[in-house]
This record gives structure tokens, sequence and C-alpha cells, in this order.
């Protein structure tokens, strides 16, 4: 072997390195903090064309205004369980997630705040994920 070979091989393979490292930190989410609005900061965050195909039709209906299938579509969400960022009353509304199989509303919910907010629930409020678009 060369002695001009070895710096090159070790260059080469110090800039996979590099790749590689750079590859995976960015892959496993870490930008998805850096790139997310100040009201997401601290949370569990989600792609809205990640969540599931009924969530992502209950934001379709929030957008266009309804007609909502649930009564309680719209309603004020009080944030009892202070999982949300502490707002006045009536900064949070919910909106039912259908769950297939389920004869009730079920666990799942988007709750939206009149900041332009989005969070998504599956475990009835136990905790959230901001959504981002």
């Amino acid at each position: 072997m060369s002695t001009r070979f070895v710096p090159r091989v070790l260059a080469a393979l110090l800039v996979c390195l590099a790749v590689l490292v750079t590859g995976c930190s960015s892959a496993s989410g870490g930008d998805a903090e850096a790139s997310a609005p100040a009201w997401a900061h601290g949370m569990d965050t989600v792609q809205a064309d990640r969540l599931p195909a009924e969530a992502r039709g209950t934001l379709r209906l929030i957008a266009d205004g309804g007609p909502f299938p649930y009564a309680k579509d719209g309603s004020v969400f009080g944030n009892f369980e202070g999982e949300l960022p502490k707002q006045r009353r009536g900064h949070y509304r919910e909106y039912t997630v259908r769950t297939p199989g389920e004869r009730d509303r079920g666990a799942r919910r988007i709750v939206t705040g009149s900041g332009g907010e989005t969070y998504y629930t599956d475990d009835h409020y136990a905790s959230f994920k901001a959504v981002l678009r």
C-alpha cells in the first residue's frame, strides 16, 4: 500500500461517517423540533399527513366549517388535564376523530386553538401531539 493511498482512504471513510451521522440525526426527527412553530416546542409532533385517515378527515371538516357528525364537535375544550399550554377558557375547541369499531365517540380527538394550534390525542386527553402542516 502506498503512503498516499492511506490518507485518501481515511479521508473517504471520514466523509462517509460524517454523511452517515448527519443523515441519521435528521431521519430520526431531530429537525422537527427546530422547524416546529413556537406553540409546539417541547411537545411530541406529528405531520398531518401521518395522522390516521379519520383524523385527516376531521381536519378537512374543521377547515370546511363542518358539518360535524357529533353534537359536541366544536365545543370548548377545558384542558382540565393540563396537557396543553395554559390558555384562557374558550381558547381551545375539540372535535371527534372517528374510531372504527367504536359505537360512541371513542378516545381520539383533534383540539384546535384560536391561535392556529392543532393537537391530536388518541388516548382521551392523556397525551397530545402537536400537528404540523
